[in-house]
């Protein structure tokens, strides 16, 4: 046996920008340090003028977003793990819980609940690439879910099966969905997010949005087990709203609220969330019209309805690679996305290692559709040129 010898022709065109990862993600184009130049640093998160800046994030985000006026928002440690968890240990455990996993965070949060908290619940599951059975959502139980899988590339496509008149409380961890899909925000009772997802933020630092049901649930719910100070939303049975007028937990980076400041601005110049919207979609619709021409790649999200427009997973099916044993697959995944970086075009592009063997590229609004287009012959080079190392082929042929 021997390998086809020729090598593959190398594409021409290089992304601007090669940064596709899900997270820290891209930063806004234009961006350099000197973005930060105005960061209020070695001051006092608590002075004046620097909880104005935490403020003003809480204050930008909530506009940008539409959240409604009588929601909070507040800026919580620990980045989205940091926010949901918040969410979960102060709320659960007044009813039983749905948990719904199909990707790996999912399922970690589902791990939170069954093992940590032991609540009474469900886990409704799906493997990657495909969503549960939505209907089957009992909403007299508290839900906790991710409206956007990060790491499997598939979203949950409307609110429909979101009951309005529900008795348990919709907790959405939406970290890698705001600022790039629309939210139902009155079928969602808490919403969680971190700044290094859609607007290329710097990480460590979480949003944690309350609707008046959520806060109703604080006051009039105390949990059975301990919460640790970093969770805790109530103080002598009253909300601590300084929690959402910028007045932190824990001491925030000012450098990364200076950026997160940054990246909203951008936001409003190109014209708010539906631009945001529009440059995912399109991000996604690139990479769409490039599978149907490619025999290498495709949608690990199997419905398109489902199909992210932020982290976009892809499987590999070229022949050569769905004939390996599984071992061998994940090398030669590996293989591609390590020729990728190596090459300067795709920068942390392997699939999340939880996930079937793939490539995943982040297409949230911070990402240049150009450079999606570009990208993505590199895709079937790599695929190509890995393909000689690893499936062998007659002599002669």
């Amino acid at each position: 046996m021997a390998t086809n010898a020729t090598p593959p022709a190398r594409p021409i065109l290089r992304p601007s920008n090669p940064c596709f990862s899900s997270g820290p993600t891209a930063k806004r184009p234009g961006w350099s340090v000197a973005a930060l130049e105005g960061a209020l640093v070695g001051r006092s998160h608590r002075a004046k003028e620097p909880k104005a800046r935490l403020a003003e994030v809480i204050a930008r985000s909530k506009r940008i977003l539409g959240l409604p006026e009588d929601w909070r928002l507040g800026i919580v440690p620990a980045s989205d793990t940091g926010a949901i968890e918040m969410a979960m240990w102060s709320l659960l455990g007044a009813r039983p819980v749905d948990v719904i996993a199909f990707e790996s965070f999912g399922e970690a949060w589902a791990v939170d609940v069954a093992k940590q908290l032991k609540v009474e619940h469900r886990i409704l599951s799906a493997p990657y690439g495909k969503l549960p059975d939505l209907s089957a959502v009992d909403w007299t139980h508290d839900v906790v879910f991710c409206w956007n899988g990060t790491t499997s590339g598939v979203r949950i496509p409307d609110g429909a099966w979101i009951a309005p008149d529900r008795l348990g409380l919709a907790i959405c961890d939406a970290t890698s969905a705001v600022f790039a899909m629309e939210l139902p925000y009155d079928r969602l009772d808490v919403i969680t997010w971190s700044w290094q997802k859609v607007l290329g933020g710097e990480a460590a630092h979480g949003m944690l949005a309350l609707s008046p049901r959520a806060i109703e649930r604080l006051l009039s719910h105390k949990p059975s087990w301990p919460l640790p100070k970093i969770f805790r939303l109530v103080s002598d049975g009253k909300l601590i709203e300084g929690l959402f007028r910028g007045e932190t937990i824990n001491t925030p980076s000012m450098l990364c609220v200076e950026d997160a400041l940054d990246g909203l601005a951008w936001a409003d110049s190109i014209g708010g969330l539906p631009q945001l919207i529009r440059r995912s979609e399109a991000n996604l619709a690139a990479v769409a019209r490039w599978l149907e021409t490619t025999p290498n790649y495709a949608f690990l999200a199997e419905d398109p309805r489902t199909r992210s427009s932020t982290s976009i997973c892809l499987s590999i099916v070229a022949p050569w690679f769905t004939a390996l044993p599984a071992e061998r697959q994940a090398e030669a995944a590996k293989a591609i996305a390590a020729l990728l970086e190596a090459e300067g075009v795709a920068l942390d592009a392997g699939g999340y290692r939880e996930a079937p063997p793939g490539l995943r590229l982040w297409g949230g609004a911070t990402v240049e559709t150009a450079d999606i287009e570009a990208v993505l012959p590199w895709l079937d080079w790599a695929a190509e040129t890995v393909a000689q190392r690893f499936a062998a082929v007659p002599s002669g042929e």
